[in-house]
């Protein structure tokens, strides 16, 4: 990998972790267009660690808080709003853990990374995602969650293990279907990304150990330090605007995108 291209594919993950408009999808492009081979699992563990470090940093004073009252509610303290959604994002997470283990032992993880596949959940789920952000009511807080509805917003995280569905689109569609106002849904999907992007950097971490892939330490630095920026000012610019803006120029670009995957698939 060149400069050019670290810096492209590391601001691409950077920006599309948190957007709701598939980073899978982005990610297969500059290949179909550019003719690039695949950035292996150093870079990929990289870039993930680029976009940890961007949410632990923008959240810093709420996972602390947060962090503070679940450890009091252990020892007898009490729950407060801040200890319930400590365990609310804990649960939340499980659903996605144990389906991302059963696909990873029937090899379909990487089965359905296709083009095909990406092009019609980038279309379906960037329609559905449109009718929550008309049809929800969005007048609940995020200090009202329950745990039925964590849970439910944390099943639907497991269905972004299919490729081009986005995680943070899917995780905001349900939260958006359930009433929450378009910022509380996207403050729960950010922090609930954060024990998600841990647990896929660690089984990348994993996979890199177990590899003789050769490690160019000046090109991963790079890539991380872009990925880290460029997701900081996304969930930055994200939250200041989706309440004057909403979600459907993103639905918008979901559409264009998944007519120009298809065109790879059928052209």
């Amino acid at each position: 990998m060149d400069i050019l291209q670290t810096v492209i594919l590391a601001l691409i993950q950077g920006i599309t972790e948190f957007l709701p408009i598939s980073s899978s999808g982005h990610l297969i492009l500059p290949a179909q267009l550019l003719g690039w081979t695949d950035q292996g699992l150093a870079f990929d563990v990289a870039v993930h660690l680029g976009t940890l470090a961007a949410v632990v940093i923008y959240f810093w004073k709420d996972l602390l808080a947060i962090a503070k009252d679940w450890l009091g509610s252990l020892v007898g303290r009490g729950a407060t709003v801040n200890s319930r959604l400590g365990w609310y994002l804990i649960f939340a997470t499980l659903p996605a853990v144990v389906f991302g283990l059963i696909l990873k032992q029937m090899g379909l993880d990487e089965a359905m990374r296709t083009v095909a596949v990406i092009a019609g959940t980038t279309l379906i789920f960037g329609a559905l995602l449109g009718w929550a952000d008309r049809k929800g009511a969005q007048v609940q807080a995020l200090e009202n969650i329950t745990f039925r509805q964590a849970m439910l917003i944390g099943f639907a995280q497991a269905l972004a293990l299919i490729p081009g569905t986005s995680r943070s689109g899917i995780t905001m569609t349900a939260a958006l279907m359930m009433g929450f106002t378009r910022d509380a849904a996207a403050r729960f999907s950010f922090l609930l990304s954060i024990p998600v992007i841990v647990g896929a950097g660690s089984l990348l971490t994993l996979d890199l150990v177990k590899s003789t892939e050769p490690v160019n330490w000046e090109i991963l630095s790079l890539g991380t330090l872009v990925s880290a920026i460029s997701a900081w000012l996304c969930v930055h610019f994200f939250l200041a605007f989706i309440n004057r803006i909403g979600l459907m120029p993103f639905v918008v670009y979901r559409m264009i995108l998944g007519v120009v995957l298809l065109g790879f698939v059928f052209v």
